[in-house]
């Protein structure tokens, strides 16, 4: 892993937002040298975006998020992490924007080590947790403050922060396939009123397609097997159905699990617990 220089913190630092550097152009300054950022390759430039827009997602309502937002990490050093979470609230002193809480950098394997220095930078400022995208490995890393180095996380794990609404997946992040997923999980944590609105009506058709559908049954055998039957099937109809809104398609063990469950009154409970979950497990419980 990149090592860097001790963590050094400067006595009365300039605000955040007193650029050395004029904002709108490629200038950085790094260690009072000016240096010239040139403009992304596409898959920096798509991961940066993506990643963006999922941070955005994530945080909570008294939060922001920037791209390439200047900052002032000391006298000597102004520059633009890729992704900036941030206050709302202005500083109450300056009157200016706060510190962010969190950086992320978009890096390739061998541009760790330029971003373990600014990483450096930025934590010995106050910012609380500076992550980097490992575009090159497709990996997540946080920078450790006390061994100066690079950590991996576990790509299967989560980013949890005081400054997230709901946590943020790792996986997703590496991969920019999973990002409709990760758009739907968020808006089902934190809720989302047209989502919510939709599951609701979709949940009150497949009951009542479900009841309607057992009556039917129950009349034309004239048999209570025809009515609890048909309102089984109805009951797994809407199950998927609701699960499906929620971007869960349950295959293999677990969708035979539902079809071939008998009892009406569970497949009540699944169809009441997918109306809140995230993961199938919530809905059925863990597999034995």
């Amino acid at each position: 892993m990149a090592l860097s220089k001790p963590i050094h913190v400067e006595p009365e630092l300039p605000p955040v937002d007193a650029h050395v550097v004029p904002s709108e152009t490629r200038l950085e300054m790094l260690d009072g040298e000016l240096v010239h950022v040139p403009p992304a390759e596409e898959p920096h430039a798509d991961r940066h975006s993506k990643a963006s827009a999922l941070v955005e997602l994530h945080v909570g309502q008294e939060f922001n998020v920037a791209s390439d937002m200047l900052t002032r990490a000391s006298r000597a050093n102004n520059f633009a992490p890729d992704v900036s979470v941030y206050p709302r609230a202005r500083d109450p002193i300056t009157g200016g924007r706060q510190l962010e809480q969190l950086a992320f950098e978009i890096v390739s394997t061998g541009s760790l080590s330029g971003a373990g220095d600014k990483a450096t930078k930025l934590i010995a400022r106050g910012v609380r947790r500076v992550f980097a995208l490992d575009i090159e490995r497709g990996r997540m890393l946080e920078w450790l403050a006390a061994s100066a180095s690079w950590r991996e996380l576990e790509p299967h794990s989560y980013i949890e922060d005081p400054t997230l609404a709901a946590p943020l997946p790792i996986e997703d992040l590496i991969h920019a396939a999973r990002m409709n997923n990760a758009v739907q999980r968020s808006l089902i944590i934190q809720g989302n009123e047209v989502l919510d609105e939709h599951v609701a009506r979709h949940r009150e058709e497949a009951r009542r397609e479900g009841l309607e559908e057992g009556k039917r049954e129950g009349l034309e055998e004239g048999k209570r097997e025809g009515l609890e039957e048909g309102k089984r099937e109805g009951l797994i109809k809407g199950l998927l159905g609701v699960l499906a809104a929620r971007g869960i398609s349950p295959d293999g063990a677990d969708r035979s699990r539902i079809l071939e469950e008998r009892d009406p009154a569970e497949l009540e409970r699944w169809l009441d617990r997918a109306m809140h979950c995230s993961i199938l497990t919530e809905v059925l419980g863990p597999t034995s």
